[in-house]
């Protein structure tokens, strides 16, 4: 069982940086593949970012350049970096973590808004 906690979001200007953390309790965190998703009103939840037991990382087009994931092993954290926020980053941004094993559900924290506006 791993429970996820979302810190970090806020209110931001176009241009501006915010800095989203999870945090996972729970054993074997280095095992699973820990991503960023976002859900803005009225659209589809959609993957940000997300990054493998080993590091691999991978990005949406709409953030490669602007946004950074990282683990944090030792701690059991996930962050994501984000620059040069833009009014479309808006959304509630979601933690998750996959488990490398079949069967085994997927685990999301409930969630921080994100918002960019001036």
């Amino acid at each position: 069982q791993v429970q996820l906690v979302e810190s970090g979001g806020g209110l931001v200007q176009p241009g501006g940086s915010l800095r989203l953390s999870c945090a996972a309790s729970g054993s074997s965190f280095r095992i699973y593949s820990m991503g960023w998703y976002r859900q803005a009103p009225g659209k589809q939840r959609e993957l940000v970012a997300r990054i493998t037991s080993s590091s691999s990382t991978n990005y949406a087009d709409s953030v490669k350049g602007r946004f950074t994931i990282s683990r944090d092993n030792a701690k059991n954290t996930v962050c994501l970096r984000m620059n040069s926020l833009e009014p479309e980053d808006t959304a509630v941004y979601y933690c998750n973590a996959h488990s490398p094993y079949p069967g085994i559900n997927d685990y999301w924290g409930q969630g921080t808004q994100v918002t960019v506006s001036s």
